[in-house]
């Protein structure tokens, strides 16, 4: 298997990262043996990786990577770099190849700090590969200043270094930073080619697959979560009763606190599976025996973790209680579909009930309002309202709808 196996429909994007990843072989080559370098290549030294949720924006990055560090022998018979088996492509995929840095967040923001330690990084020569990867999943989660310091690194980068950003829309980007890079954007993945994917890669039941892959309408990650995890289908059961639980006063409010408990509980999970071996391990390295003192001069430094830590949680919960809204919203738009006749595929065909009785029982406007509300939900998210409040706030437009 190529390292393009995981880039699921993308085929165009596909086209040009093999074409660049070749240029960027020959340009190497040439450097290398001494030879006057071609021009017009489509390799640069800046990258801008856009696309829905899921459209696998990080994978294309990620596959770009491992091609750029390919050291198969079949190159050099005229061969595409990306083989999947070398050392360079293995070792980039599985992320374990000493120039080939993927930087993910799971706080709220990059922040100035960690974007000069890359931007450090992104000025030393390849190490044991053929070129410096910085491959940023989150680049629309930089700040302000984060984005000012990584400016100057894309403007002047070093000869053999490649930054690889991803983001949801160009928008998401500083305008400074996206001129200078060549943007390459993705599109949601069909239905069948997401469940082909899980089908092959993962060992999963082919109607299980087809009903994940179209529960979430192309979604590559969270079609694997769901197919693969019995609690993410129990929460998502539970999600898609909301609709049908608004119907007083007190079911909005206790459908929206149970909203906010699940989204808590996934939070708690992920803080049990990390944080204690996080905050272990920081003891250790400080020197601290277990159960016993600290040593003077460690407060500090386990103070960041703790709010490193609390940043993680907070972001947790507003992810999943994301993906909550998320599956409302589909579940509204099948209603509308079926309200108007539509011809498009429906997604939640395991609740055709409720469709059919939440459609029949409402009007097109109404349900328009209520995505509408689901909307204005997210956005009130964005900007740190209280959870429970913006939440309590939606269940109560999905009643009067």
């Amino acid at each position: 298997m190529t390292v393009w196996d995981d880039l699921v429909g993308q085929d165009r994007v596909r086209e040009q990262l093999a074409a660049a990843a070749k240029d960027a072989d020959a340009l190497v080559t040439a450097v290398t043996d001494g030879e006057p370098v071609e021009q017009g290549s489509k390799m640069t030294h800046a990258w801008l990786f856009t696309g829905p949720p899921g459209s696998g924006r990080s994978t294309a990055a990620r596959a770009f990577a491992a091609a750029l560090q390919c050291t198969s022998p079949d190159r050099a018979l005229g061969g595409e770099p990306g083989c999947g088996f070398c050392d360079g492509c293995h070792t980039s995929l599985i992320g374990t190849h000493a120039d080939v840095q993927v930087i993910r967040t799971d706080l709220l923001s990059i922040g100035v700090k960690e974007t000069r330690d890359l931007v450090r990084r992104a000025q030393l020569s390849p190490a044991v590969g053929r070129w410096q990867v910085i491959v940023m999943e989150d680049a629309d989660r930089l700040t302000e200043g984060a984005g000012n310091v990584l400016l100057k690194a894309v403007e002047e980068p070093a000869p053999r270094t490649v930054w690889m950003l991803c983001a949801p829309s160009l928008e998401d980007v500083l305008p400074t930073i996206r001129s200078r890079c060549r943007h390459l954007t993705l599109g949601t993945p069909p239905v069948e080619a997401v469940a082909d994917v899980l089908i092959r890669r993962d060992g999963v039941d082919p109607e299980r697959a087809h009903s994940a892959a179209r529960a979430t309408q192309g979604h590559i990650g969270r079609a694997r979560r769901l197919a693969t995890d019995e609690r993410a289908r129990a929460r998502r059961a539970a999600v898609l009763k909301v609709p049908l639980r608004v119907a007083d006063v007190g079911g909005c409010l206790k459908a929206a606190q149970e909203l906010i408990d699940t989204a808590t509980d996934d939070a708690k999970q992920m803080a049990d599976e990390v944080d204690v071996k996080e905050t272990e391990d920081l003891k250790a390295a400080l020197g601290g025996v277990a159960g016993g003192r600290m040593p003077r001069g460690t407060a500090g430094a386990m103070k960041e973790l703790e709010d490193k830590q609390k940043r993680r949680r907070t972001r947790t919960q507003r992810d999943s209680l994301d993906l909550a809204l998320t599956e409302l919203t589909g579940f509204y738009r099948d209603v509308l579909a079926l309200q108007l006749g539509s011809r498009i595929a429906i997604a939640n065909v395991d609740v055709q009930d409720s469709l059919d009785r939440i459609a029949e029982s409402s009007t097109a406007a109404q349900t328009l309002r209520r995505i509408e509300a689901v909307i204005a939900c997210r956005q009130e998210m964005d900007r740190n309202v209280a959870p429970l409040l913006a939440v309590e706030a939606m269940t109560m437009s999905l009643r009067s709808g």
